[in-house]
């Protein structure tokens, strides 16, 4: 038995890695993918208006500003792959670079034969835009590069080692990763565009009523550069375009809470998150701030993910470049008439289906009145909070999640903890925990709602290396112990373990100030002043 639960932890370590190594690769660079295709579409709109001619030096200009990024993408996922595993990210970036290299291409696109390296034939392959022979030679070069750190001597390290990993890696590259990541991309490719043929309604089902949920598990990761892949090679890609019915059913939800609430809080929220989930594609404080608090509403944008999704399948729809789904990247998809009333009947179903069955679910209406029988009319008071954490504060905006560093969740601090225990900072309530056990709200007797949320993406352990020790509407007293955490079990599964500690309700207080920096020790010192 023992050995069984070690397989599958070993098993689930490596399937964390995998999606940490690939989000974390990915991450950086979404905001330039993105804003890449949002050009791609404004072009296409100006073309279509016979306002830019095709043959024009501007539609040449802007096109290259659209396309740089995806014809040179294996450079800079070269480079935050190769940082993400803790290696060199300029060498990673010159491996990228090498496949792109003009001396190379000159092979490929002259349609040279017989060429071979020491003898051995090479089968030549364009790999711009490409995904996955980048992914694999960069991970093969950071493990490559911790071996050379134990046996190359330190003061030769710094150019002995990128030399020894570009001799060894771009040739195998090219001749093993390269063709190995081709192949795997087209088969995987493949595969979606088989079950796209057989039943494109049902495979566009699927994945819009599962993408809103895939995200929030971090798991869209897994899937997405399957979509750029396709885009490097046919130009086209059908997994976009039937997932972007699952943020435009988010939109919907969003719009059909902003119209029947009355809480001006939850209004404001529903508001906010609507601006940038429209314009840009980014629906994190529509997730993260109704979706997962009102599971009712979860069901809704699951419905009309599954509708909007299975129109786009059934009809063919295909993104024509990468973009985050929004109203502004609505041209970067063809057929445009198609994909824009498979979208369009997600967002009005979801908002439908929320105004007239609500919200909130008889969980959701009895958690808002218990907690107005604990706290009453919710006026704020002054007040002063511990520390949850032993460790070294960190500043909000050093995290990589934008929902924190940001400050759209709240102000507050970061804490990366020395000491695997968060203890309640104050007097209060334990009014969110979540099942995975890496976050939890405490509302204090003072009004305030504190969210301490442990690490980065660590939902994805699913509550592995964590301990509760209190449930939800636990009364807490200021140094309870909350939670217990395997800091380096969890460090080793490759999570980051900055630890923010936010004040969710920042509006109603005139100032939230962080009362101290360097290190801190849990419950002996103040962090935060909140005055009402």
């Amino acid at each position: 038995m023992k050995n069984n639960d070690t397989t599958v932890e070993k098993k689930e370590t490596v399937v964390n890695k995998l999606l940490g190594a690939i989000s974390g690769s990915f991450a950086p660079i979404l905001g330039v993918l993105a804003g890449s295709g949002l050009i791609t579409a404004l072009l296409s709109i100006l073309k279509s208006l016979g306002w830019v001619s095709a043959e024009s030096g501007t539609y040449a200009i802007l096109s290259a500003a659209g396309h740089a990024v995806f014809y040179f993408f294996p450079i800079f996922l070269g480079f935050t792959m190769a940082n993400k595993l803790g290696a060199n990210g300029f060498v990673g970036a010159a491996i990228g670079a090498a496949l792109l290299e003009p001396n190379y291409v000159s092979l490929v696109t002259s349609q040279a034969q017989d060429v071979s390296f020491l003898g051995i034939p090479v089968l030549l392959a364009s790999y711009s835009s490409t995904v996955f022979p980048i992914l694999i030679a960069a991970s093969i070069y950071a493990f490559l590069d911790k071996i050379l750190k134990k046996v190359i001597y330190k003061d030769l390290q710094m150019f002995i080692n990128p030399m020894i990993s570009l001799l060894i890696i771009v040739p195998l590259t090219i001749l093993i990763f390269g063709p190995f990541g081709t192949y795997v991309g087209q088969g995987l490719a493949f595969i979606i565009q088989f079950l796209s043929d057989q039943s494109g309604l049902v495979t566009g089902a699927v994945l819009g009523a599962a993408w809103s949920f895939l995200t929030i598990l971090g798991l869209h990761w897994a899937v997405i550069p399957i979509a750029i892949a396709n885009l490097g090679a046919t130009g086209l890609d059908p997994i976009i375009a039937m997932a972007a019915a699952a943020p435009f059913a988010q939109i919907g939800m969003g719009l059909g809470v902003f119209f029947k609430t009355r809480d001006k809080k939850l209004k404001t929220l529903a508001g906010s998150g609507l601006l940038p989930s429209a314009l840009a594609g980014t629906t994190e404080i529509i997730t993260y701030g109704i979706l997962v608090r009102y599971k009712r509403t979860m069901l809704y944008v699951g419905i009309a993910g599954a509708i909007g999704g299975a129109i786009n399948g059934a009809l063919g729809v295909s993104a024509t470049a990468f973009a985050l789904p929004s109203f502004l990247s609505i041209p970067v998809f063809s057929p445009i008439g198609i994909f824009a009333i498979g979208v369009f009947a997600s967002l009005l179903i979801a908002m439908m289906l929320t105004m007239v069955f609500g919200y909130e679910g008889k969980h959701d209406l009895a958690v808002v009145e218990k907690t107005n029988k604990v706290f009453g009319l919710r006026n704020v008071k002054k007040e002063i909070i511990a520390s949850p954490l032993t460790g070294k504060i960190v500043p909000l905006n050093q995290l990589a999640d934008p929902l924190f560093s940001t400050e759209v969740v709240g102000k507050g601090i970061a804490i990366e903890p020395t000491k695997g225990a968060i203890i309640s900072p104050v007097d209060g309530v334990v009014t969110t925990l979540f099942a995975s056990k890496h976050a939890i709200g405490i509302t204090s007797n003072g009004g305030a709602e504190i969210l301490i949320y442990i690490g980065e993406n660590t939902v994805q352990l699913k509550g592995k290396y964590f301990t509760s020790h209190v449930k939800q509407w636990d009364e807490v007293k200021k140094g309870d112990i909350l939670i217990e955490f395997d800091i380096e079990k969890i460090k080793a599964a490759g999570y980051d373990l900055k630890t923010p500690i936010v004040i969710t309700n920042t509006e109603e207080y005139v100032e939230v100030k962080p009362m101290k920096s360097g290190n801190v020790e849990a419950n002996d010192d103040e962090v935060m002043r909140l005055d009402a």
